[in-house]
C-alpha cells in the first residue's frame, strides 16, 4: 500500500471526539472555553491565533502582545456519546460548554468569553 493509501487509510479509522476546550493565558490566567466537534482541531485554532485571524479580538490582541508560549491549550472533557437511542451531538455539546461556561466564568477580567444576552 502506498503512502498516500495508508494516509486516508489512518484518517478513516481515527476516531473523532467532540469536546470541551480551554485557551489559558499563562500571563494573566486569563481563559477562552470553546467547543469542537472534533479535538483535534485545536491545532488549527492555534494556527488561526498565529494567523491573526481568530474572530475573538480580545483573546487575538493578548496572543498577539504575548505570543504562542504564553498560551497553553487543554482538553477540559470529551464530549461522551449515549450508547442507545437517539444523541444530537450539537446539543448535547452546547450543554456541554454552558456548563463549563457556568462552572468557570471566564468573562471580564477572568477571561475571554462574551456572556450571552437572555
Amino acid at each position: 500500500m502506498d503512502r498516500k493509501k495508508e494516509l486516508k487509510q489512518l484518517f478513516k479509522e481515527t476516531k473523532v471526539e467532540a469536546g470541551i476546550y480551554q485557551i489559558k493565558n499563562q500571563h494573566n490566567h486569563k481563559v477562552f472555553i470553546g467547543s469542537t466537534r472534533n479535538l483535534k482541531t485545536l491545532k488549527g485554532k492555534q494556527f488561526e491565533l498565529s494567523m491573526g485571524s481568530n474572530t475573538n479580538k480580545g483573546l487575538q490582541d493578548e496572543w498577539n502582545r504575548y505570543g504562542k508560549d504564553a498560551f497553553a491549550f487543554e482538553v477540559l472533557e470529551v464530549l461522551k456519546p449515549k450508547e442507545t437511542g437517539f444523541f444530537d451531538m450539537k446539543r448535547e455539546l452546547q450543554k456541554l460548554e454552558e456548563d463549563w461556561l457556568e462552572r468557570v466564568q471566564p468573562y471580564g477580567e477572568r477571561g475571554y468569553n462574551k456572556e450571552k444576552a437572555d
